[in-house]
C-alpha cells in the first residue's frame, strides 16, 4: 500500500492481499514492449500535468493499467492506491463497476485506459461520482477510435492493446459525464506517432504532432480528460405572500369628497 495507508480503516471495504499477474499476461507483455513503453511514458506527462492542480486527502486509480509505479506517484495527496480486478496487483481488490469504496471518500480517481476494459463502462463512470467528494477531480485516459492506434486495433486483429472490448470518443465520454453533474475541466489529445515498428516516434511523428497543432490538437490517438465533480447548493423557494385584499369601503372612503363639510 502506498505511503502505509490501511484501506479497511479510511475507506476499502474489503482490502487484502492480491496475486500479482504472471508473466504471460498478455496485456502486461504488451505494457512491457515498445509500444507500451513508449505510449506510457507520453502518459506519465500529460497526467503529471493534470494532476497539477489536485490536492486532497485521498485518490485511487482505478484498473491496472501502468501499475502502481506508473501514475501514483505523480499524485500530490498522500493517502493513494491502487483498485484493480481479482487477479490484478494492486492495493484492493473490487469490480471497477461495483467499488469496494464508501460513498464520498476519495479526492481524486484515476481511470486509465479502464473504460476499454469494461463491459458497462458507464456504470464505472456512476461509481466514479459515488465515491468521490464533491468538487473531486476524475482523469480518463483513452484512444481516440478515429486514431491511428484505434485503426490498428480494428484493422490488425492481433490485439492492439490485447484485451480491450471497445474505444469511447472524449465527446461520449463529455456527454455522459455532464449527465452525471460533472464539470469539464479540460481534454489533452497526444501521441501523434503511427503504431508501427520504428515510426511511433521520430521525424513522422513530429510532422504529424505539428499538422495537427493547425487544427488545435484534437487529433491525436490518445486523450486525457479533467472533470470535476459539482455540487450545486440548493436554495430554497419561499413561498410568494398574497398581498393583503383592500376593502371597498376603505377604498370608497378614499375617493369620496363626503357631503361637504
Amino acid at each position: 500500500m502506498t505511503a502505509g495507508v490501511s484501506w479497511d480503516r479510511y475507506s476499502c471495504a474489503m482490502a487484502h492481499p492480491m496475486t500479482p499477474l504472471t508473466l504471460v499476461d498478455p496485456l502486461q507483455r504488451w505494457l512491457a514492449g515498445p509500444f507500451g513503453m513508449h505510449l506510457i511514458e507520453q502518459e506519465k506527462k500529460v497526467v503529471a500535468a493534470a494532476l497539477e492542480s489536485v490536492f486532497g486527502a485521498q485518490c485511487v486509480q482505478i484498473g491496472h493499467w501502468g501499475g502502481e509505479e506508473s501514475f501514483l506517484p505523480l499524485v500530490r495527496i498522500p493517502r493513494r492506491g491502487l483498485v484493480a480486478e481479482p487477479g490484478s496487483s494492486g492495493d484492493c481488490v473490487s469490480h471497477a463497476s461495483s467499488l469496494a469504496l464508501l460513498s464520498q471518500s476519495v479526492d481524486a480517481v484515476l481511470l486509465p485506459h479502464t473504460l476499454e476494459f469494461e463491459p458497462e463502462p458507464h456504470e464505472v463512470l456512476r461509481e466514479a461520482e459515488r465515491v468521490l467528494v464533491g468538487e473531486g477531480h476524475l482523469i480518463i485516459l483513452g484512444f481516440a477510435p478515429a486514431g491511428f492506434w484505434a485503426l490498428r486495433h480494428y484493422l490488425s486483429g492481433d490485439g492492439f492493446p490485447p484485451s480491450a472490448m471497445h474505444f469511447l470518443s472524449a465527446q461520449r465520454l463529455r456527454d455522459w459525464l455532464r449527465l452525471l453533474g460533472f464539470e469539464i475541466l479540460e481534454t489533452v489529445h497526444f501521441v501523434h506517432g503511427l503504431p508501427i515498428e520504428g515510426l511511433v516516434s521520430g521525424p513522422i511523428a513530429r510532422g504529424l504532432e505539428a499538422v495537427s497543432g493547425v487544427f488545435g490538437h484534437k487529433f491525436g490517438s490518445v486523450y486525457c480528460l479533467k472533470a470535476r465533480k459539482r455540487v450545486y447548493a440548493l436554495t430554497p423557494i419561499r413561498p410568494r405572500r398574497r398581498p393583503a385584499r383592500v376593502l371597498a369601503g376603505a377604498v370608497a372612503g378614499t375617493t369620496c369628497m363626503g357631503d361637504g363639510r
